[in-house]
């Protein structure tokens, strides 16, 4: 059987594009230690047992799970149990999802472009250039490369829209259904962000499948079925097994799976009314319409997000006349109204968000800009279609040109070389209806190509050379100006080392209001600010506080070796190795040793897990060994649990130094 060269060429071409991403996501990759220790110490946990694998729980022991559903755990702790644990088997899955993202992706675009230009090379190039935009988007290369869930969710969100976007072509009820189970398994990595996308996947179905009306809205009820069953099915043994065999529910109040979803993690975001939180007071950002373009935010997502934007109008103005049933449209509806719905509620939500929250934009503004480009470079003879394709480049020759100007590491010639090629392909566009010749065709093409995508190159060159640990992260080097929403809003307004602001080696400078060795208590809840723990506050190799310091809520501590051996001693004696305050302090020692390690008031100190009361009961029986001081950031809600129970041990019980670090014998 003879095989069509063009077919082989086109998988050639998308062999090598994925391979380049992988290279981008892979290279340097074990440079960030544990990177989140939050989500490495679960994955830990879960290697080890299975119900803190099914649960995760943030130790083996099963004291309190963490703060999201356990979804993205799962891979993480089976790539442990397999691999060991390192970094590389924690990471590594990451990286292959962001892989895995781009390629369906690629298919997705290519096969709404297949029709409408009825060439195989466009819609072929189309995807490529998706994909490709997808792989370089900064914020995309940073959590492709970092283990927090966003990675499971964007890669589950991209293949939901594959599939509605397959059904709709299709006729296929078997290919929305599919839709659904990936939407509910999204709800199951990061819960309600999963549903900024469905209102226009539902959309898209509605208007766009071939089926009559009443059996597209059976269709939808049908899929919406399907979601709730594969995220609810989890829900429901949670909710229907006792707390007394299972762990608490980290993150929320009650020890209950809804109120974190409903709360914590739900409205809480919106409103910014999340018990327990240590936000508050502008404490996230100023919300507002501009907030993915400031210092925080634009240099992870900004660059393509204007031009997406045009070339979706583009598409709905040349496709204006198309059947209802046309896959571009379908198309524009889904990527489109992703951005749009996703981009709002972030711009102007009040609870918790962090920079990298924005990853979840990539794949809406990819697929715009790939099906978007060469649809409108295909009708550039069309005089709209041709001003609306330059204005796409020029908007992302200029949000090049202001974000590369928000740093030094490149110097000025590239964001005016930028500007210069971004100007020069948009004027060569606009006159593509008087210019035929294909060396100027060829040219406009490359120079509009190396003005949208150099910058996002250059930031994620940066990003891939950088090590990032910590509970917040950013994408790029570091910026030079403050600017509104995150910029001076109380947790650092650049990546220059504010605190929290970097998410990278340089984040922590060891400082801040939350950090232990106060010497002191409060009753305010979740302060903890106990003991005298000393430590150079600078980040070891596993991506802690070497010395064995205190990590704080953003980062986590490396233990001394002195302390390591003191809790691996007669470890089998007990049930947890130690107690401290706060998951990312629990982390770093239980990353160090492989024990259980037990995070005495959750992610945030602010968690009622354990009790007082509780905790005084597990000391008699001997269950804990050490108590390690140190403590989170302060909040002005949640329990003061985690407080109590620091003065109760530091009155009742003697404190000593083991490598530099304050620690309360408990019990042996």
């Amino acid at each position: 059987m003879r095989r069509d060269p063009l077919a082989l060429r086109h998988r050639l071409e998308l062999s090598a594009v994925l391979a380049a991403t992988a290279v981008l996501y892979l290279w340097n990759l074990g440079a960030s230690g544990w990177a989140n220790a939050f989500y490495s110490a679960a994955a830990q946990a879960g290697s080890t047992d299975w119900a803190a694998w099914f649960f995760g729980s943030s130790d083996a022991a099963n004291s309190i799970t963490v703060d999201k559903p356990p979804a993205s755990l799962w891979i993480m702790g089976l790539s442990v149990r397999i691999f060991g644990l390192s970094s590389w088997s924690i990471l590594v899955p990451e990286a292959l999802m962001g892989v895995g993202t781009a390629w369906l992706l690629y298919l997705a675009v290519r096969r709404a472009a297949a029709p409408a230009t009825g060439d195989a090379r466009l819609a072929h190039r189309a995807g490529l250039l998706a994909a490709v935009v997808l792989a370089l988007t900064p914020v995309a290369t940073l959590m492709f490369r970092f283990n927090n869930p966003d990675a499971l969710l964007v890669l589950l969100m991209t293949a939901a829209g594959y599939a509605v976007l397959r059904s709709v072509q299709e006729d296929r009820l078997r290919w929305l259904l599919l839709a659904g189970v990936f939407l509910g398994f999204g709800f199951l990595a990061k819960q309600l962000q999963v549903l900024l996308v469905v209102p226009g996947f539902a959309l898209a179905y509605l208007v766009a499948a071939p089926a009559g009306l009443g059996r597209r809205l059976l269709h939808l009820l049908a899929s919406g079925a399907a979601m709730v069953a594969a995220a609810g099915w989890w829900l429901a043994v949670v909710e229907l097994t006792p707390a007394a065999d299972r762990p608490f529910i980290g993150g929320s109040q009650d020890n209950s799976i809804l109120e974190l979803t409903l709360g914590y993690n739900g409205l809480g975001r919106l409103t910014g009314d999340e018990t327990g939180s240590v936000g508050g007071g502008n404490g996230w950002g100023v919300p507002g319409l501009l907030r993915m373009f400031n210092s925080e935010f634009g240099g992870q997502i900004a660059w393509l997000l204007p031009s997406a934007l045009i070339l979706a109008a583009g598409l709905l103005w040349i496709g204006r006349r198309a059947p209802r049933t046309d896959a571009v449209r379908a198309s524009v509806i889904i990527w489109g109204s992703w951005v749009l719905v996703t981009g709002l509620v972030f711009s102007f939500m009040a609870g918790i968000i962090h920079p990298y929250y924005a990853v979840a934009l990539a794949p809406g503004i990819a697929g715009l800009a790939g099906l978007g480009a060469v649809l409108l470079w295909q009708h550039r003879r069309q005089a709209a279609a041709a001003a609306l394709l330059a204005a796409a480049v020029a908007a992302a020759a200029l949000m090049a040109f202001t974000l590369l100007g928000t740093t030094s590491a490149y110097g000025p010639w590239l964001r005016w070389l930028v500007l210069a090629a971004g100007l020069t392909a948009a004027a060569g566009i606009g006159l593509g209806g008087f210019i035929r010749r294909r060396f100027v065709q060829r040219t406009t093409t490359a120079l509009a190509l190396a003005a949208a995508l150099a910058g996002p190159l250059a930031f994620s060159i940066s990003t891939a050379a950088t090590a990032h640990s910590g509970a917040i992260v950013s994408a790029g080097p570091a910026t030079s100006f403050g600017g509104p929403g995150f910029g001076g809003a109380g947790f650092g307004g650049n990546r220059a080392g504010g605190f929290g602001a970097g998410g990278n080696a340089r984040q922590f400078s060891g400082k801040g209001s939350g950090q232990a060795g106060a010497g002191q208590g409060s009753s305010q809840a979740g302060a903890s600010q106990f003991g005298t723990s000393q430590g150079s506050g600078q980040f070891g190799p596993g991506g802690g506080v070497r010395g064995g310091g205190m990590g704080g809520l953003l980062g986590a501590p490396t233990p001394s070796a002195e302390l390591v051996a003191a809790l691996k001693d007669g470890a089998s004696n007990y049930t947890w190795a130690a107690a401290v305050v706060g998951s990312n302090n629990a982390a770093g020692y239980q990353l160090a040793t492989e024990l259980p390690v037990m995070a005495v008031g959750g992610f945030n100190g602010t968690d009622p897990s354990p009790t007082l009361e509780q905790f005084q009961a597990l000391v008699s029986q001997g269950k804990i060994h050490y108590f390690i001081a140190g403590g989170t950031m302060m909040s002005s809600s949640g329990s003061d649990a985690s407080t109590r129970i620091a003065q109760w041990v530091t009155s009742t019980f003697k404190p000593q130094s083991i490598g530099g670090t304050t620690v309360y014998v408990l019990a042996g």
